[in-house]
């Protein structure tokens, strides 16, 4: 059988471009799995202590609510030597360590070639645990990515790897860590897919799913087995009016999540433009809105774990709802904007679950704090925006699957509310302010599914003069079932706009391939994007018209 035109036998190309180093990337992040969880099991024992030495004044590793100390007023101050202490962490050891860590470890990723400092892995989990043990109202999920990927980035860079290696061991690191702190290892997997790897791609994607998946294993043996915040499962089916009581949820807490958002980056201009002291300070000053904020309502201070436990469990009142909503608010934006260390994924689970259990009496009967379990996915999916990691995140975290159609829903509603009417999230607004963009779609690039025979130009004797004149330039050649994305690549990377199109094994000439031969992909995907038109007519309907071709960019 002869290979026609278009035809797929005997075709070199693949489905995925994968080679046996992502067998060696994945035997290191095997690795960086058992590292993520053990310093998981560290960075959490660590707030702990921090917890009890700030609050109770003794030596303990257990974990305490710092709601339940007897300081009185004199907790005010509690957070205020906390925020002094990270001012000093940053200034003199590393300013890295500022921020809730993800976009962070984005910036790492994007612009610096998944090169980071050794200092960061050593201080970002000593300042998140004095943050947060001093009553910060942050999680420890921020600190702990940015911690493990730390850790895997220097590991990776004891090895020769490539800038992309570098970055999925970065990843795997940071997915380790995630599941290590919260036993949520395919959501881990899925924050890196939509947050972290900007890709979806076996080479990648392999090796952080061994990297989370040993965490998730190994997890049980440091912190203990089953999920983090138990509930009464789901037994009965849930009802359409359910699902579309969950599509409203989200649209409510899709539009919360903006004004977080705006809350915290309006701190931050506070801080940046209108205090004259030094950034070294600040943290300070924000510790003394989170100590008069504990003042009021205590259970806002701290992780909160053991708040997202009782909102889930039923466990609510009028006043936990508020206190969360409210102060849990404020202390939170205004102490993140004022760069302190700690993480955002449990206070916006915190805040999501009252904003669901405030609706809750309003809402078709469920379990017992399933529709808190629905605010947080909501609110998480709409600030982050990661629909997948969200919903995933919510069930792993309760091991309650029955409720997988109302997550799921609220997760898409908010975050379609979200991306219509919010141009960058919580995580990519501060990059956006650094001078970077970040572009959060991820599709197959439409040069590779364009082959090199489809748009050459069929012309011996051209490309035999291009070849002529191009042999003192190491002229590029290109193969007629190459995709055009590998010719770009390798064209971009010789500075030259044209390449020979030869036969494999003989090297006769074929043809030659030019830039503008290459724009044909994109055309075609820019055409598949914009033009509109109807191919069947409804009944009742006029003819079909043409259809409506915008006008063609520019080049």
């Amino acid at each position: 059988m002869t290979n026609r035109p278009g035809s797929t036998f005997g075709s070199p190309l693949r489905d995925f471009n994968a080679d046996p180093r992502m067998l060696i990337l994945s035997a290191l992040a095997l690795i960086l799995g058992l590292v993520g969880t053990v310093l998981a099991y560290f960075l959490l024992h660590l707030i702990y202590l921090a917890t009890n030495l700030f609050y109770f004044q003794r030596f303990s590793w257990q974990f305490i609510s710092p709601a339940s100390n007897q300081l009185h007023w004199l907790a005010i101050f509690v957070p205020v030597v906390g925020g002094l202490l990270i001012g000093l962490m940053a200034r003199y050891g590393s300013d890295k360590i500022r921020g809730h860590g993800m976009p962070e470890a984005i910036e790492a990723i994007l612009i610096h070639g998944a090169k980071v400092d050794a200092r960061v892995a050593f201080f970002k989990p000593l300042s998140a645990a004095i943050a947060i043990g001093s009553g910060g109202p942050f999680g420890a999920e921020g600190p702990i990515i940015m911690t493990a990927g730390s850790v895997g980035s220097l590991f990776a860079q004891m090895f020769h790897l490539s800038d992309a290696e570098r970055s999925t061991l970065l990843v795997a690191g940071a997915a380790a860590g995630m599941a290590g702190v919260f036993s949520t290892p395919l959501a881990a997997v899925l924050l890196a897919v939509e947050l972290l790897l900007f890709e979806w791609r076996p080479r990648s994607l392999v090796p952080v799913a061994v990297a989370a998946t040993t965490a998730g294993t190994l997890r049980r043996f440091f912190l203990g087995a089953g999920p983090l915040f138990p509930m009464p499962a789901i037994t009965s089916n849930v009802s359409p009016r359910a699902v579309l009581a969950a599509l409203a949820v989200g649209v409510v807490g899709g539009a919360l999540a903006p004004l977080l958002s705006r809350a915290v980056y309006a701190s931050e201009d506070l801080f940046e433009n209108h205090l004259p002291v030094h950034w070294m300070w600040w943290p300070a000053i924000g510790g003394l809105v989170i100590g008069t904020g504990g003042l009021f309502f205590p259970r806002a201070l701290g992780t909160g774990y053991d708040v997202i436990a009782s909102l889930i469990s039923g466990d609510i009142g009028w006043h936990l709802i508020l206190g969360v909503l409210i102060v849990k608010s404020i202390i939170w934006s205004f102490s993140l904007g004022s760069g302190t260390s700690g993480g955002i994924l449990a206070p916006l689970l915190m805040i999501g679950g009252a904003l669901g259990a405030l609706f809750t009496p309003g809402l078709p009967p469920l379990e017992t704090g399933a529709w808190a379990l629905v605010g947080m996915v909501a609110v998480l999916s709409g600030a982050i925006g990661c629909p997948l990691t969200a919903a995933v995140l919510a069930m792993e975290l309760t091991h309650n699957y029955g409720l997988m159609l109302p997550l799921l829903a609220a997760s898409v509603s908010a975050h379609a509310f979200t991306v219509l009417y919010q141009r960058r999230s919580i995580l990519t607004e501060r990059l956006s302010r650094r001078g970077y963009h970040l572009s959060r779609e991820y599709s197959v690039d439409p040069l590779e599914g364009v082959t090199v025979s489809q748009v050459m130009r069929a012309s011996t004797r051209e490309a035999a003069l291009i070849l002529n004149q191009a042999q003192s330039t190491a002229s590029q050649v290109a193969y007629p079932q190459e995709t055009l994305r590998s010719v770009a690549e390798r064209m971009a990377a010789a500075k030259t706009f044209e390449a020979t199109v030869v036969e494999p094994g003989t090297g006769q000439t074929l043809g030659s391939i030019r830039l503008e031969d290459m724009l044909h992909a994109r055309a075609c995907s820019w055409q598949r994007e914009t033009v509109r038109q109807r191919l069947r007519r409804l009944p009742f309907s006029g003819p079909l018209r043409q259809p409506q071709t915008p006008p063609e960019p520019a080049l």
